[in-house]
C-alpha cells in the first residue's frame, strides 16, 4: 500500500512539471516557426502595401526584426546554457544546489519537500519495525533518498547520531526536517514507539503532499491557458490589426494617440469575428 502510495504521488509531481514543460517547449516552438516564416511574410505585405504600422504593432515587428538578427547567437546562448547545465548537475556541489533550490520553488517545491520527508519517516519505520539499529537503518534511508539536499541533512544527522546526540536532536538543526517529524521523532524516542510515530508522520505528510499536488493540477492548467491566450490574442492583434488601416478604415477620435487607434481596431476585430 505504502509503495503504491508513493508511486502516485511521485507520478503526481511529474504530471505537474510535465505539463508546463510540454507546453512550454510548445510554445517556443510556435515562436520560432512564427519568427523564422510568419512575420516576415506579414511585414513584406505591409510593406508592398504602404500601410503604416501602428505603435504596437512597429514595436513588435522591431523586435522580431532584431530576434532574427541576432537568432545564431541566441540558439548557441541556449544550448551552451543548458550544456553547462548538465555538467554542472554531474557534479556533487551542482547536483546538490539543485536539488535544494528545487525544495524551495513556490508551490510545487512544498510538495517535493513534502514527498521527501514522507518518504524519509515511511522507510525509517519500516525498518525499525523489522527490528534493524538506526545505525543500520541511516544508510539505507540515505541512499534510497532521491534528493541531495535531504540525503545531505540526513548524513548530517547519522554522523550526530553516532556520536550519542539520538535522532531528534541532530533533526532540529536543520530545516528541510519539518517541526512535527522532529517532533514525532522525540515523542517516539521518549516512549519507545519510534516506528508507530514515524508511520503518522509519513501519513500525515503523504496526504498534504497528495492535497496539494491535486490543488497544483487544477491551478496550473487555467493559467498556462490563459497566459497562452493572452500571447497569442497580443501576436494576433500585432499581426492583423494594420489590415484594418486598408481594408476596413475606420476614423475614430484617438484618445491616447497611436494606442487609442489600436484599441478602436481591436473592437473593429471583435466586431467582425462575432459577425461572421
Amino acid at each position: 500500500d505504502y509503495m503504491e502510495k508513493h508511486a502516485a504521488t511521485a507520478k503526481s509531481i511529474k504530471t505537474a512539471l510535465r505539463y508546463p514543460i510540454i507546453v512550454g517547449v510548445v510554445a517556443v516552438v510556435v515562436v520560432v516557426l512564427l519568427i523564422t516564416f510568419v512575420f516576415p511574410a506579414f511585414n513584406s505585405l505591409y510593406a508592398s502595401l504602404g500601410t503604416e504600422l501602428p505603435a504596437v504593432s512597429k514595436m513588435v515587428f522591431g523586435f522580431i526584426g532584431k530576434l532574427r538578427s541576432w537568432g545564431m547567437y541566441i540558439l548557441l546562448a541556449a544550448l551552451t546554457a543548458v550544456g553547462v547545465f548538465f555538467v554542472y548537475m554531474r557534479s556533487p556541489s551542482g547536483k546538490y544546489k539543485v536539488h535544494e533550490l528545487l525544495l524551495k520553488l513556490p508551490l510545487i517545491g512544498r510538495v517535493m519537500h513534502l514527498s521527501q520527508v514522507a518518504s524519509c519517516c515511511r522507510n525509517i519505520s519500516l525498518l525499525y519495525s523489522a527490528g534493524l539499529p538506526l545505525t543500520e537503518i541511516m544508510p539505507q534511508v540515505i541512499q534510497a533518498c532521491g534528493n541531495s539536499a535531504m540525503a545531505k541533512a540526513l548524513t548530517d544527522v547519522q554522523q550526530d547520531m553516532i556520536q550519542g546526540e539520538g535522532l531528534s536532536k541532530p533533526m532540529e538543526k536543520n530545516r528541510l526536517f519539518l517541526p512535527m517529524m522532529v517532533q514525532m521523532v522525540k515523542v517516539g524516542e521518549e516512549t519507545g514507539n519510534l516506528n508507530i510515530a514515524l508511520s503518522a508522520a509519513a501519513q500525515s505528510y503523504e496526504t498534504e503532499a497528495e492535497d496539494r499536488t491535486s490543488s497544483l493540477i487544477e491551478l496550473i492548467q487555467p493559467v498556462m491557458t490563459g497566459v497562452i491566450g493572452v500571447i497569442v490574442a497580443f501576436i494576433a492583434l500585432s499581426l492583423f490589426s494594420p489590415l484594418g488601416r486598408n481594408f476596413f478604415p475606420l476614423k475614430p477620435i484617438k484618445p491616447h494617440g497611436d494606442y487609442g487607434e489600436f484599441l478602436m481596431q481591436l473592437l473593429l476585430l471583435v466586431n467582425l469575428l462575432a459577425a461572421s
